[in-house]
């Protein structure tokens, strides 16, 4: 199981946003590469960066900050505001080793298989975010007529294989992960399943991983707030029974 540290940017700032929720926002930092820098040296894997001002359809995509990031070597899964295939290939150009669709394959299903026929399976995760049982779209600001099970059926036929999993109602409140849902989705879709939101200490990262079948889970304020270290949640993640 992978852990993804969050690097979630609006305004040039590392931020947390509460359920989702562009008025409720708490600083961590006014440096993102730095920030990345430092999960870099904690022995981060991945780094899970995410464009706020794009998925709140604030402002573009931020490529240049996206290019400083990935030239620090670490792989980064990059998503936010990606509206379209050339979106897309736009961050993959600028160093994202993963994208994340989320709105536009919600629209529009086919678009995850042309995606995966144009860079592979591996570069390409979905977002199947829950609000209310249902996929959330544009930022968790709407919601769709997709449960997240079905979504991830229909997508893994089209050969997607990794999924982003955000129950919204836990994200930045630090409730602990909703590890039955994540576990569900993983168990009923066949696809690789990050956990994301609401993640509060290392009781959550064992609870992940004793459930067996998760491929990964991202982890945010918690990491900020100090409530676990990232070598920590590390060690837990990838033991073996």
């Amino acid at each position: 199981m992978i852990v993804y540290p969050a690097i979630d940017i609006r305004q040039g700032r590392v931020v947390r946003l509460l359920h989702g929720d562009p008025n409720q926002e708490t600083v961590h930092g006014d440096d993102p590469v730095a920030v990345a820098e430092r999960w870099q040296a904690a022995g981060a894997e991945w780094l899970h960066v995410i464009n706020l001002d794009g998925a709140l359809g604030e402002a573009a995509l931020a490529v240049d900050t996206l290019k400083q990031i990935a030239a620090l070597g670490l792989p980064v899964q990059f998503g936010g505001g990606l509206r379209s295939l050339d979106d897309a290939q736009r961050a993959i150009d600028a160093g994202a080793g993963r994208v994340i669709l989320g709105t536009p394959v919600v629209r529009d299903p086919s678009l995850a298989g042309q995606a995966i026929r144009r860079w592979g399976a591996d570069a390409v995760a979905v977002a199947l975010d829950a609000k209310d049982g249902w996929v959330a779209t544009h930022g968790w600001q709407k919601t769709s007529l997709w449960t997240p099970v079905n979504l991830g059926r229909r997508l893994a036929a089209d050969g997607v294989r990794h999924a982003l999993y955000t129950d919204v109602s836990r994200d930045g409140d630090l409730s602990g992960v909703n590890v039955g849902a994540t576990a569900k989705l993983a168990r009923e879709t066949g696809l690789d399943v990050i956990a994301s939101g609401g993640v509060a200490s290392l009781d959550d990262i064992i609870a992940l991983w004793q459930v067996g079948g998760i491929a990964g889970v991202v982890i945010g304020k918690a990491l900020y707030e100090g409530k676990l270290s990232l070598q920590d949640a590390i060690r837990v993640a990838s033991a073996r029974p």
